[in-house]
């Protein structure tokens, strides 16, 4: 079967011919890819940011965003056959540890993540295991199944950014979005469909605050152009009441804390930079500063049902398996619109 496989850091995929994958343990699944999105994290894999942490024997093949259906299923593995249509969890866990029984199944202590350490899914066929699949509609469409992708990591992991900060958010307040890509596009919309607040989304490029003028954003700044000052304005002076940061970088962490007001939060979900705040302001204020992971498996069956009901829609690039170096370039550069995802 094709993958394309990490070779060496900071250089392209290699698309090769590698084995069919094997079932091994008593509750692994085999899925054929129909979809597989491409992640800010794959990058980040091909320049060895998280070479220390992962530790990844190369090569494997990355991809961490799938659906597909089910080929193939070990003999402990019930609820599942042939040619089920299904969405993958990204993380492979226990079940058994503390993360996994209070329903925090991404912190699992013996997760095993595809696509980040080990083969993932740019590839025909994906080894998993059964407690990351979501079962779909028989009848959903290829093309909608392709569609879902990214909603296994762009989508949970914006989704739980967005439940944390509906707690701080009633009628009239305000809510920024900074970053309108594969996470921020989706996060407009899930900000609308489940609070009152206003959305303010902040980006550098034209055509992504047009994508979220669109989508329903109440407000869009140019973030090249005074986005604090902007964004005082638009909120009487008062500042956010939470600033959701999809990007990460040095610049967008160094204005994101200053828009938000007192007793604000500050929700991070893109990395890269370092945080950069005095501790004065924060006890003046009160605002708090907290981290978001990827989504449960929970947060992405809650998804699932608000992507089937209508609720949120994925705007998507599709490409064939064999342009990933093209898309993996395209996205360093901002010029993917929504979601990227290959096809097999």
């Amino acid at each position: 079967m094709r993958a394309a496989r990490l070779y060496e850091y900071n250089k392209p995929l290699r698309i090769e011919d590698v084995p069919y994958p094997k079932l091994e343990g008593p509750f692994d699944v085999i899925v054929r890819i129909a979809g597989a999105g491409v992640c800010h994290t794959d990058l980040h894999l091909i320049q060895g940011m998280w070479h220390e942490m992962l530790r990844p024997k190369l090569p494997y093949t990355l991809g961490h965003e799938n659906t597909g259906y089910v080929e193939e299923v070990a003999p402990n593995v019930v609820g599942f056959e042939k040619g089920d249509p299904v969405i993958l969890h990204p993380l492979i866990t226990c079940g058994r540890c503390w993360a996994c029984r209070s329903g925090e199944d991404m912190h699992c202590e013996s997760g095993i993540f595809p696509g980040l350490f080990v083969d993932g899914g740019f590839a025909e066929y994906l080894r998993t295991g059964h407690r990351t699949l979501i079962k779909l509609p028989r009848d959903i469409s290829r093309d909608k199944l392709v569609e879902m992708a990214p909603l296994a990591d762009a989508g949970i992991t914006a989704y739980r950014a967005v439940k944390k900060a509906l707690r701080s958010l009633y009628p009239g307040s305000y809510v920024a979005v900074i970053g309108v890509g594969g996470l921020g596009h989706l996060a407009i919309q899930m900000l609308k469909a489940l609070s009152q607040a206003y959305v303010v989304a902040l980006d550098v490029r034209e055509d992504k605050l047009e994508l979220a003028a669109k989508l329903g954003a109440d407000y869009v700044v140019n973030a090249r152009r005074d986005p604090v000052g902007e964004v005082s304005k638009i909120t009487g002076g008062r500042g956010v009441n939470v600033a959701i940061d999809f990007f990460g970088g040095q610049a967008t962490l160094d204005y994101g804390l200053k828009l938000i007001g007192r007793m604000g939060r500050f929700i991070v979900v893109g990395y890269g930079g370092e945080i950069r705040f005095p501790s004065i302001r924060m006890i003046a204020t009160e605002v708090s500063i907290e981290g978001s992971l990827v989504g449960s498996y929970i947060e992405l069956r809650e998804l699932v049902n608000l992507y089937l009901k209508g609720a949120v829609r994925v705007f998507i690039e599709k490409h064939p398996l064999e342009e990933v170096n093209h898309v993996l370039e395209k996205l360093e550069k901002g010029e993917v619109q929504g979601r990227a995802v290959l096809i097999p």
